[in-house]
């Protein structure tokens, strides 16, 4: 089949990757003038991204087994069941890029595409949280939060990161080995950002189309973890989805709504009981838990 993927971020790139080894003739159409520019991302990734993509393991800065919730009158480690790793967002890209070319796809950049692309079998819309295809399909925004960060100089080598929960999302530092990321993610309202931040607003609501000749995945479909923001591993979990049911995107859209629903549900009644019990009655809590890294249920 002729396949069109709009956004050449990491889910659009896996895509291209995995249909063109399948035979498939795969182009793939990014706004921006070179791969993993001005990557603005998070580079925190749990263990899976080595099941999804060995090759990722030469990237790997630092490993993180654990963080610290610091809420107002009591501090809570969360150790994770599969560590995380740190990793350049924009380095996976280009490396899943590499991949995706040297299986025959095509990669067309500065394109800024504006309409659902014609003359292909297929289209797949990964152009992020603001989706040109999403809206050309007449769906509804997902809700969205707001993500700043900065990087700052300083090497440490520290397995954790911290944790500060706000009303509507929280703070975080992470250790990235050669230097130290510090970032924060909520409503918009809530933030206040300063020159020094990057920032970029981040997706929250599952949407698939019904639709079997254009779908959506990763960002486009508002596809974000919602006790953290990060949509990587979600993201990609999806796309295999949608390789394992391809080129049947109904099928596609029942399965990732089954799977992914659920999760989405309870996570969210999770995360607002434990920062009302963090916030109120902390001594409710345990001092030590542990979690899934990217299903927290």
């Amino acid at each position: 089949m002729r396949i069109g993927i709009i956004g050449g971020g990491i889910n659009g790139l896996y895509l291209a990757w995995k249909l063109s080894g399948k035979g498939h003739d795969v182009i793939v159409f990014e706004r921006k003038k070179q791969i993993g520019d001005n990557v603005i991302c998070s580079g925190l990734f749990s263990q899976r991204i080595l099941d999804l993509i060995p090759q990722s393991q030469k990237l790997i800065q630092n490993r993180i087994n654990y963080a610290n919730i610091h809420f107002p009158k009591k501090t809570i480690r969360v150790d994770f069941s599969k560590p995380f790793f740190v990793i350049d967002h924009s380095e996976l890209d280009k490396l899943v890029a590499s991949l995706a070319q040297s299986q025959g796809a095509k990669l067309f950049l500065n394109q800024n595409t504006t309409e659902i692309p014609e003359g292909f079998d297929r289209i797949i819309g990964c152009d992020g949280a603001n989706s040109v295809i999403r809206k050309k399909l007449n769906l509804k925004d997902p809700k969205f939060r707001l993500g700043v960060l900065e990087i700052r100089g300083g090497p440490t080598s520290a397995d954790f990161v911290d944790v500060w929960p706000c009303k509507t999302g929280f703070s975080w530092r992470i250790p990235r080995g050669s230097d130290v990321e510090l970032g924060r993610i909520a409503n918009p309202k809530e933030i206040k950002t300063r020159p020094c931040l990057v920032s970029k607003v981040i997706p929250q609501g599952l949407m698939v189309p019904k639709n079997n000749k254009v779908t959506l995945c990763g960002d486009a479909a508002g596809l974000t973890k919602p006790w953290s923001g990060g949509g990587v591993i979600w993201g990609l979990y999806a796309a295999n989805m949608l390789l394992e049911t391809f080129p049947d995107f109904n099928k596609y859209r029942k399965r990732t709504k089954r799977f992914f629903v659920p999760k989405i549900i309870l996570s969210k009644i999770a995360m607002k009981l434990i920062y009302f019990f963090g916030n109120n009655v902390p001594w409710v809590l345990p001092k030590q838990a542990r979690i899934e890294s990217d299903f927290l249920l």
